[in-house]
């Protein structure tokens, strides 16, 4: 061995040596260790007071409503039930009278009765509303007499001695309003007994009131006879026949004439 290096090898020349070795091998190594601390240290947590965004040009999107587009007819994809008129009704009605739809020429031909019927009926009820109406009887389709052609009882009050009955009766006999007509002749006779004295007229009183008043009277069974005729043929609001109303005809015009005018 040298001299030199052993002096190297003993005393403060060694010491010197050791140090500087290490120094080398830090300065190499610093890097890893610093890449290790990393590693190991604890990550930073970033919240949203670390990042400022700013936010004054942000766009909010707008989106349509479509709930109630999708709602139109041209996007509902399920069959919807088609309404039924009354006339529709009124053809499904018959056609099932007729025994249904039928197929092919069965069915053309039922669909052309079933009209033919439709069209039968309406006519019907149209002629009835129209006889009604028009009818000589002056009744109305629900059992309503007209009193157009009637005098009210107001007006009779005011004008019995005055109303020409024989002329309103011819009237009555030429447009065949029978019930009207015998009306008339019980309005006449009334008439003529409150002239003579008989009873008192008033539109308020009734048969029986007449009746009361010529208990004492040789006219209270005539009086009491018509008035079962009028209230038969008036209010019983039915049809009667020649037969009948000539009677009854002759009955008042029997007792009319018994009473001085």
């Amino acid at each position: 061995m040298p001299h030199n290096w052993k002096l190297i090898t003993s005393g403060p020349a060694l010491n010197k040596l050791l140090i500087i070795g290490i120094f080398f091998m830090l300065s190499f190594s610093g890097g890893d260790v610093a890449l290790a601390f990393a590693k190991n240290a604890p990550a930073q947590k970033l919240s949203h007071k670390t990042v400022l965004v700013d936010e004054s040009n942000r766009v909010k999107p707008t989106f349509p409503d479509l709930r109630k587009k999708y709602r139109t007819d041209e996007f509902v994809y399920e069959a919807r039930a088609k309404k039924m008129s009354a006339w529709d009704r009124f053809m499904e009605w018959l056609r099932d009278i007729f025994g249904g739809q039928g197929s092919g020429n069965s069915g053309n031909n039922l669909g052309v009765i079933t009209k033919i019927v439709a069209g039968a009926i309406i006519f019907f009820v149209i002629f009835l509303i129209v006889k009604s109406i028009m009818n000589k009887e002056g009744k109305w389709i629900f059992g309503k007499r007209s009193d157009k052609n009637i005098l009210r009882y107001d007006e009779m009050e005011k004008n019995l001695q005055a109303v020409d009955f024989e002329k309103l009766i011819r009237e009555t006999r030429i447009s065949g309003e029978k019930r009207l007509m015998v009306r008339y002749y019980y309005l006449w006779l009334l008439k003529r007994m409150s002239a003579q004295g008989y009873i008192t007229w008033d539109a308020e009183k009734t048969n029986s009131d007449y009746a009361d008043e010529l208990r004492n009277s040789d006219f209270k069974p005539d009086f009491d006879y018509l008035s079962y005729l009028y209230n038969y043929i008036w209010y019983g609001e039915f049809d009667i026949d020649e037969q009948t109303l000539e009677k009854a005809a002759s009955a008042f015009e029997k007792t009319i004439k018994t009473i001085p005018s």
